[in-house]
């Protein structure tokens, strides 16, 4: 398979079909005019994809390269392409869910996105955008409050999905247990440095489908590692392929069965992480990869998050 050949599709709980790659446009991208340039070209490629946050700073930049790439006509309708972005902290509160929904829509000059997420499951004081932020700004998070009216942007038609991240099994157990409406989607931390193994194996129970965020290990980022990149278990596996350390982490994800979002605007990169579908990992690999030192790396948007993991491992 080719870059430029379709992407295999998950199926969400609700019918919706998610593209299994995703290109991510955090907070620390390179300015507007290259995210918009990178997202243009990410179409080019064969990205349908597409991960944003209000926290970002980038749904406006995402916005104006779909409307950029319809112009050039890269793709004919915006119904083409699978857009997510998520509820931050500061609007993570009953009563502000639709106005944030709405606000994001207008950024990216969207009449509906695919997936909405509540970023992560804490509450923060209203109306500051900022990551990371202070202890004192937490606030009680009302979680079946936010849920209801996530519930009614779906029915609104603001979004076709609903979803969570950084939700712990024990967290995801106490939103299923009053939704109306369950969660198709947890994004979370996942790379062969913190395989997640407990977390996935329970959202499979319930019809929950995990997108891996930081899938190589955020090598870059202030809170990212090398581990995964350096990681000498996943180089031997690369060389035994002919591939990069970057395909295999890809490659192994998608044997998963989960989807993930890479954050890279390097056009050769982009390609490549393209090209892990018309290969397979062998038995001897998931050995080597079962012996990566496990390590989670993002500790959150606050200084002290207390027991959110609600000590999962």
């Amino acid at each position: 398979m080719s870059a430029t050949s379709n992407i295999p599709h998950l199926i969400l709980s609700d019918g919706c079909r998610m593209p299994v790659i995703g290109l991510g446009t955090a907070a620390d991208s390179p300015g507007k005019d290259t995210t918009r340039e990178a997202v243009i070209e990410a179409i080019k490629l064969g990205y349908r994809h597409f991960d944003t946050a209000s926290v970002y700073g980038s749904e406006e930049s995402l916005g104006e390269g779909i409307g950029e790439a319809l112009k050039l006509g890269l793709i004919k309708s915006r119904d083409e392409l699978f857009i997510n972005s998520k509820l931050w902290c500061s609007h993570n509160h009953p009563h502000h869910v639709i106005p944030a929904l709405k606000a994001t829509l207008r950024n990216l000059k969207l009449e509906y996105l695919d997936l909405y997420l509540i970023h992560w499951p804490i509450s923060s004081k209203v109306g500051r955008l900022e990551f990371p932020f202070d202890e004192s700004e937490l606030v009680a998070f009302d979680m079946k409050g936010v849920w209801a009216a996530m519930e009614e942007c779906q029915k609104m038609g603001l979004t076709k999905s609903i979803g969570v991240s950084n939700f712990s099994c024990k967290k995801l157990e106490n939103l299923l247990s009053f939704a109306t409406i369950p969660p198709t989607v947890n994004q979370v931390e996942m790379n062969p440095s913190w395989q997640q193994k407990k977390l996935i194996e329970y959202c499979k129970t319930k019809g929950i489908i995990i997108t891996a965020y930081s899938p190589l290990g955020a090598k870059g980022a202030s809170w990212g590692t090398n581990e995964v990149m350096e990681s000498p278990f996943l180089k031997h596996i690369a060389e035994s392929h002919s591939k990069s350390v970057a395909q295999v982490c890809l490659r192994w994800l998608y044997e998963e069965g989960v989807s993930f979002v890479v954050k890279s605007y390097n056009k050769e990169r982009m390609k490549q992480n393209l090209e892990i579908f018309d290969w397979c990992l062998t038995e001897e690999d998931y050995e080597m990869i079962s012996q990566v030192k496990q390590h989670r790396i993002n500790n959150g948007p606050t200084t002290s998050l207390g027991d959110i993991w609600d000590g999962e491992s």
